[in-house]
């Protein structure tokens, strides 16, 4: 009678023998009928990137490498639990142009190295999925179709067994060693399945050059956003200190000294009343500039697209605005969502120190602003038509939109030629939230 620890351990075996199987049968098909193809298709369109074809072919075959690539991530996940991040460099602005986008592709070392992996992935896979699901395969041919093709024929084969006229023993034998194979193949085929998880680990993930110069980059972010805060910080103090606090101060001795003149002079008293009448009107109003230059009330109630648009009304000159949140290609209102708020008031701040810099230092006639929100980036285009020479270096307030920007892995680009126009892209990484649970999806 079989024992219940060894009933177990085959329920076990053959509970694996499906999944390994199957996953070895997809490395193997893929890496032939996907890697091999694009790899030779990934050299062809290198080679004719000086006839011209190669710059439009060349980015849509490292794309779809791409992919394939991605897809190997998820699956290195998913079955054998190794986390493969991606390495690739974020989308610049532009990318649309088939040189730019070839540029991009092609500087990116994440590029290569999956060029790399396509075509080490045909062997790789085949001998680590012919180990992962094959041998327990192999047996189980030993212990069921073998002896019976020997007991019809009289011929047969098996693990480890010539082809040769059989009989017991070589039934026998084919049936055990068949087994010790299923019994052995079964457990082991996860391994050899993690093993190609970490083959592909080894060149589809980020160097550790990369992980450097990104930890090196977060850490001056994030020493830059600490200081662009405790900048903002003093300035708050500041403004409250000779504004609002000074004229709230002048109010409450006007009032004290209105108190004293009341009996002796109470036309006086009147006149003292009504400065401070006014000195608080003035404080409120400072008081709610202050509040706007925190974090302003119609961006908290309309989101990006109203805040903006009141925004451009302010300005002294004509400004075009062309702005679709919606996330699609065709744009429209059905689908428009909200920024995360953090992301919406950086957004916000960058463009209204990018309008208010065209308004001081441009000399345009017009502007204009496009706001757009792309695959997981939202791209912001400020433009005028200026005497240009704008320098982010040159302190006119670029240099901290940059560094507010750096703090959610934004970028920012400044095209400027002397005589204009004057062109400004930033990019920031976000999603959109769901119209319905927007931060103002139940306002009007």
């Amino acid at each position: 009678m079989v024992s219940e620890p060894l009933r177990a351990y085959g329920r076990r075996v053959l509970t694996s023998l499906y999944p390994n199987l199957f996953r070895a049968v997809v490395q193997i098909v893929v890496a032939f009928t996907v890697n091999l193809p694009l790899f030779i298709l990934a050299v062809l369109s290198i080679a004719f990137i000086p006839l011209g074809v190669g710059v439009v072919l060349a980015p849509v075959v490292f794309q779809a490498i791409r992919s394939v690539a991605d897809q190997q991530r998820t699956w290195a996940a998913e079955w054998s639990g190794v986390a493969i991040p991606s390495p690739y460099r974020p989308e610049p602005a532009g990318a649309a142009n088939p040189w730019r986008r070839l540029r991009w592709l092609l500087a990116d070392p994440a590029s290569w190295r999956d060029l790399v992996w396509t075509i080490l992935n045909v062997p790789v896979a085949l001998v680590l999925g012919v180990l992962a699901g094959g041998l327990a395969v192999y047996g189980l041919e030993g212990v069921f179709l073998a002896p019976w093709l020997a007991l019809i024929s009289g011929y047969g084969w098996g693990p480890f067994w010539p082809l040769e006229d059989w009989g017991a023993a070589g039934i026998a034998g084919s049936v055990v060693l068949g087994a010790a194979l299923v019994a052995v193949g079964g457990p082991v085929g996860p391994f050899f399945l993690k093993a190609h998880a970490l083959f592909g680990q080894s060149l589809l993930a980020p160097t550790r050059a990369a992980l450097a110069a990104r930890v090196e980059q977060l850490a001056e972010s994030r020493s830059e956003t600490v200081d662009a805060s405790a900048a903002e910080l003093r300035r708050i103090e500041r403004d409250l200190h000779d504004g609002a606090q000074a004229r709230l101060v002048a109010l409450s001795m006007s009032i004290g000294l209105a108190e004293e003149m009341m009996k002796h002079d109470p036309e006086m008293a009147a006149k003292l009343l009504a400065e401070a009448r006014e000195s608080s009107g003035t404080a409120l109003t400072e008081l709610r500039d202050l509040v706007r230059g925190i974090h302003p009330p119609v961006l908290a109630e309309r989101g990006l697209d109203g805040a903006v648009r009141a925004l451009a009304l302010t300005l002294p000159l004509p400004v075009e605005v062309r702005i679709d949140l919606s996330g699609r290609p065709g744009g429209g209102p059905a689908g428009r969502g909200r920024l995360e708020a953090p992301v919406e008031s950086a957004a916000y701040f960058a463009v209204a120190e990018m309008l208010a810099n065209v308004v001081k230092h441009s000399r345009a006639r017009r502007a204009w602003l496009q706001i757009e929100h792309s695959g997981d980036r939202l791209i912001m285009i400020i433009g005028d038509d200026g005497t240009g020479g704008a320098d982010p270096a040159a302190g006119s307030g670029m240099g901290g939109i940059e560094r507010r920007l750096a703090a959610f892995d934004g970028t920012m680009a400044v095209t400027s030629p002397p005589g204009g126009p004057t062109v400004v892209t930033m990019e920031l990484p976000c999603a959109l939230s769901s119209p319905r649970t927007s931060p103002s999806s139940g306002t009007g």
